[in-house]
């Protein structure tokens, strides 16, 4: 027998317990299994630094939907965990919190200020996980993973060195993204481009020969110093006598060339551009080209340094300043002009970014690309939405080799060590102790880690054991989904497709599910500075996890930013109240100690209707699933348990609950439980706590809900022509309904119905609802018009008109009295907008909209008018 539910859900009281009990019973974990299809997600994982925020719940809980949908399916589905070591922001965080005692790292040293920073890894990195419990992630926590952790360590040495030997790594003096304020390189797609005012400087640069000077234009006066040459375009006439000649640089009195390349566009500014290959990506090339040197004259803390003159020790932007007012003086500034430009910032502090020539490791980008634009291209790997597949292959084509060393003490160290004796570099699987090439111990490792993205490439693969042949690696990959936001594609996406087929000659995943950002009620992006974030935690304590994971996915589709409205929590906790309180109404009206459908001939229509509508259901909301269209599958679900199950459903059982016949009464109840256990299976994924806890409620087979089966499409419970024939039932009581509504005739105040209609068997049959539903006292189906119907209320559906006596349903008297009350407010409004619109003085003088308005509402009242005459004739009539 069933056991009682509490009379209210307390999400508090259930969802705690409800996951202990899924831990416990190792639920969660995932074996290889021969007989098994797999089916295998890898978390993104989060920086150990974090904490729960909206776009970590909507990425889990789209993971879990999944994951708990495969794993009702019967496949060995696997979620692994981890979380990123994430390089900047950890070493960040521990750096402030030094800051605090008065010390830095340098005080500390390297092996101190590690042991400090996982000191605070153990304290901390452990919030996230179990924030992410809160949500319901369903993940194989046994398996979770570390970015540092000993196998990722050794993925990340192997493909280090694997890339180094085929020459894909390399080390060289480049232009890079360098951020002043974390002293650090940046890679390309780590840089955002922020729109800027600023101004464009007109400068004259003497030529050497003392006839005259050129005008360069420049957004960066503060560079000026490392200027090695001016260019102007070969095919420039007005500059084509000076090319080979060489003009003094202001300032600092040196000599420089004046060269002839194609970069430089005739017309802009004066078409004569100062070069600076040490600062300046463009200027590098060009400087390549015509062996211009490279004077670097920004320190990697953003302020000059001893190659800029005097202006050496002065940050860049006061440097800038007096560099202006220094030509000014000299008479060597020829004008200002405002000039807005795209300035590139660091991503994590938000502060410009200083491009610099820099020794830097590298990866070589183009080999790489070609495998990983044919996977997409040949659908081996897919996106969805497919739009996106463009965004992934415009950048893949234009890409540019990747900068991955970081001045950082924390990620991992780059395992090359340089030789004081020989000057050779050894690059090596294991830590080096002499060198390779002379035998000396005189060596000393590169100080510089990789970039965090580094190790997160190779993620999917890493964590199932490469570089070892795994069982794990050979079963559960490649991995199936990777759910992720469409902001990172470029960062990690991409570059785990280039790794995956690079190691392991497959890509690492066949679809890549994209979501959107989730945005404030007002569309903006949620950030500390606008102070409109929504803490996940908050909502859950307030509303329950159920009611949370139904607000990020009703609605949702793949790769659109949704907006989060803190109501729509609440209406999503009066959905899982409505379930609950149905599922309690339905366990207390069962006599039964199993779940099964009776024989076919004792359903009635209504069971009849209730089964298909299900069936249909579980059809179209699998396939939605399978197609990744979560918001679609759960919007159908929804609508199913709402209106058809607990709206109708219920209501239309109600008579055999309460009736005398015993056996009518069994049917009732056995397809009440039977639709009651497939609903709770339909929408587990998407509310997990609230359906296990009723599931293990009523009468069942197996250990939980979370390991039942999934829902699957039956034939014999296919009645299309017992639901068209409910529908059009169900059709005419709300039609009847609706019409008693209008005319205020509360429900308990029954009348006569008469249903016209050439499908009298249909509502024959329906006339036990349509009496106590739709509030008849009797019901005459007929093929012809009754008596006098033309003074009954009358409504029309698609299948049957159907009349109510209007002497049975209202007090003429009293109705009578309303009209003639709206009567003489429509009357008296006629004569106010009539007379408005006749006065010529508002006529001429009204906006036209205002005028439109009063027209519209002088027709609506007259035809108000017209309704209210005709009621009052046919009550007139029926008072004779």
């Amino acid at each position: 027998m069933p056991r009682e539910l509490p009379k209210t859900y307390d999400p508090k009281q259930v969802e705690d317990k409800i996951y202990q009990f899924w831990q416990d019973n190792g639920f969660f974990k995932t074996r290889r299994d021969p007989d098994k299809k797999p089916f295998t997600i890898v978390m993104p994982p989060p920086n150990v630094t974090g904490q729960l925020h909206m776009g970590h719940a909507m990425d889990a809980a789209l993971q879990d939907i999944l994951i708990r949908f495969k794993r009702m399916q019967g496949y060995a589905a696997l979620w692994v965990p981890g979380v990123d070591h994430a390089g900047i922001a950890t070493q960040i965080k521990v750096e402030e919190e030094l800051r605090k005692e008065g010390l830095s790292r340098y005080d500390l040293g390297r092996e101190k200020f590690l042991e400090k920073v996982w000191d605070w890894k153990h304290k901390y990195g452990n919030r996230i996980v179990e924030q992410q419990k809160k949500l319901g992630a369903s993940c194989d926590w046994d398996r979770a993973r570390f970015t540092m952790d000993e196998g990722c360590s050794k993925a990340v040495r192997e493909v280090f060195v694997s890339l180094y030997e085929k020459g894909l790594i390399y080390k060289g003096s480049r232009i890079i993204n360098w951020c002043p304020h974390c002293v650090t390189a940046l890679s390309d797609a780590e840089v955002e481009y922020v729109d800027k005012p600023g101004n464009l400087w007109h400068m004259r640069y003497p030529l050497t020969d003392g006839s005259g000077y050129l005008v360069v234009a420049t957004t960066r006066p503060e560079t000026m110093m490392g200027d090695t040459g001016v260019a102007v375009n070969p095919n420039d006439e007005r500059y084509a006598h000076l090319v080979g000649k060489t003009c003094i640089l202001p300032l600092m009195n040196r000599e420089i060339p004046i060269v002839a390349d194609d970069y430089v566009e005739m017309d802009f500014g004066t078409g004569c551009v100062k070069m600076t290959p040490a600062h300046d990506p463009n200027d590098f090339e060009v400087g390549l080209r015509h062996n211009l040197e490279s004077i670097k004259v920004i320190a990697d803390d953003g302020k000059i340094n001893e190659n800029g003159g005097r202006y050496c020790g002065m940050d860049r932007y006061e440097a800038r300043k007096a560099v202006v007012a220094d030509l000014e003086a000299l008479g060597l500034l020829e004008k200002t002009e405002p000039y807005s430009h795209n300035v590139g910032t660091c991503y994590r502090c938000h502060n410009d970014v200083e491009p610099i020539i820099s020794a830097q490791w590298f990866v070589k980008m183009q080999p790489l690309a070609k495998e990983a634009l044919r996977v997409v291209r040949e659908g081996e790997t897919k996106f969805v939405p497919e739009r996106f597949t463009k965004t992934y292959t415009n950048w893949m084509e234009n890409v540019r080799d990747w900068c991955i060393s970081r001045q950082l003490w924390w990620g991992h160290q780059i395992p090359a060590w340089y030789c004081a004796d020989c000057g050779h570099m050894t690059v090596s699987r294991q830590d080096a102790s002499c060198c390779e090439n002379c035998g000396s111990k005189n060596i000393e490792r590169d100080p510089d880690v990789l970039d965090t993205w580094f190790s997160s490439a190779l993620w999917p693969f890493e964590i199932l054991g490469w570089p070892e042949k795994t069982e794990d690696l050979d079963y559960f990959y490649p991995t199936d989904v990777l759910v992720t936001g469409y902001d990172i594609i470029f960062f990690w996406v991409a570059r785990m497709i280039f790794s995956a087929c690079e190691h392991t000659k497959m890509p690492p995943f066949h679809t890549v599910l994209i979501h959107g950002l989730v945005r404030d009620d007002k569309g903006r992006k949620m950030s500390k500075s606008l102070g409109n974030g929504i803490d996940p935690l908050e909502m859950i304590d307030r509303y329950g996890s159920d009611a949370l994971r139904m607000n990020m996915i009703t609605g949702n589709s793949p790769g659109n930013d949704m907006r989060f409205y803190v109501e729509h929590c609440e209406a999503m906790r009066n959905f899982v109240n409505k379930l609950w309180n149905a599922s309690r109404y339905v366990m207390m009206n069962l006599e039964l100690d199993e779940n099964r459908l009776p024989e076919r001939e004792k359903l009635e229509i209504s069971d009849r209707w209730i089964l298909s509508k299900l069936n249909r259901t579980v059809r179209e909301a699998t396939e939605n699933m399978e197609k990744f269209e979560l918001g679609v599958a759960v919007q159908k679900i929804y609508d199913f348990i709402w209106d058809d199950y607990c709206d109708w459903y219920i209501e239309l059982t109600k008579a055999r609950l309460y009736g005398e016949d015993a056996e009518a009464k069994q049917t009732a109840q056995q397809v009440l439980l039977y639709v009651l256990d497939q609903i709770l299976r339909l929408v587990h994924p998407f509310m997990p706590f609230v359906t296990e806890e009723i599931w293990q409620a009523i009468p069942h087979e197996g250990e939980a809900l979370i390991v039942a089966d999934w829902p699957r499409w039956d034939e014999s419970l296919d009645y299309p022509t017992e639901e068209q024939h409910m529908e059009s039932v169900m059709t005419a009581i709300r039609t009847v309904r609706n019409r008693r509504a209008e005319m205020n005739v509360p429900p308990s105040k029954k009348a006569d119905l008469y249903v016209v209609t050439d499908k009298r068997e249909v509502f024959t049959e329906g006339a036990p609802f349509i009496t106590r539903l739709a509030y008849a006292d009797r019901v005459f189906v007929s093929a012809e018009e009754p008596d006098g119907h033309e003074d009954m209320a009358q409504c029309v559906t698609p299948d049957a008109k159907l009349y109510l006596p209007l002497a049975q349903l209202v007090d003429i008297e009293k109705e009578l009295a309303r009209i003639a009350k709206e009567r003489e407010n429509a009357e008296k409004e006629i004569a106010r907008a009539e007379a408005q619109l006749s006065n010529e003085k508002f006529v001429s003088r009204a906006p036209a909209n205002v005028i439109q308005a009063q027209r519209e509402k002088l027709e609506q009242s007259r035809k108000l008018l017209a309704q209210l005459l005709d009621s009052e004739a046919r009550l007139r009539k029926l008072e004779k």
